[in-house]
C-alpha cells in the first residue's frame, strides 16, 4: 500500500484515465486546434499560445508563463514550418532544440539567427524555468515579441492561408 497522499493517488489516477480517454464519454476538444497531428495542428498550437500570452500580459505580472509559452509557441511555429515545407514528422522534434537547429538546415533562418535561438533557449528558459532567478518585465515583453515576430513570419513562409486562428 502506497504512503503517498490519497487526494494525490487519486488525482493522478483521473489524470492518466482522461489522457486515455477512459470514462469521460465523448471529450469535449480544445477549439481552434488543427485535427489530425500535422503541421496544422503545430501552427494552431502555437496561436493559441500565442493567445494565452496576450490574456496574461494584459492582467500583468505572470513574467514566468509568458516566456514558458512564448518559448513554447516558437518552437510549435518553427516545427510547423518544418513539417510542412521540409518534409520533417512532428515525431523528429522529441528535443526542444532540435527545431531550432533544423530552422538553419531548412533555410527558414540563417545559421547565425538559429545559433542565437538555441542560445537563448539554452542560457535564458532553463534559467527562468529552473534557475534561482526571478523573471522580469522586460524579458516576458521581449520573449512575446519574439514569440510573435517567429509565428508571423513562419505563417508567411507558408502561405496556406486561413489555418492560423491568428489570422
Amino acid at each position: 500500500m502506497s504512503s503517498d497522499p490519497r487526494d494525490v493517488l487519486d488525482a493522478l489516477e483521473w489524470a492518466q484515465d482522461a489522457f486515455e480517454g477512459v470514462g469521460f464519454g465523448i471529450p469535449k476538444v480544445e477549439e481552434g486546434i488543427a485535427e489530425g497531428g500535422g503541421w496544422e495542428t503545430q501552427l494552431t498550437k502555437a496561436c493559441k499560445l500565442l493567445e494565452v500570452v496576450d490574456v496574461l500580459r494584459a492582467e500583468n505580472g505572470y513574467y514566468t508563463a509568458v516566456i514558458e509559452l512564448g518559448f513554447g509557441a516558437i518552437e510549435r511555429s518553427i516545427e510547423a514550418y518544418l513539417v510542412r515545407m521540409a518534409g520533417h514528422d512532428v515525431e523528429d522534434f522529441r528535443d526542444h532544440e532540435q527545431s531550432y537547429e533544423r530552422a538553419d538546415q531548412s533555410g527558414l533562418f540563417e545559421a547565425e539567427t538559429a545559433e542565437a535561438m538555441v542560445e537563448l533557449y539554452r542560457e535564458n528558459r532553463t534559467e527562468s524555468y529552473y534557475g534561482g532567478g526571478r523573471s522580469t518585465e522586460p524579458q516576458a515583453k521581449a520573449m512575446a515579441d519574439l514569440a510573435r515576430g517567429v509565428h508571423e513570419y513562419v505563417v508567411d513562409q507558408i502561405r496556406d492561408g486561413g489555418v492560423c486562428v491568428r489570422d
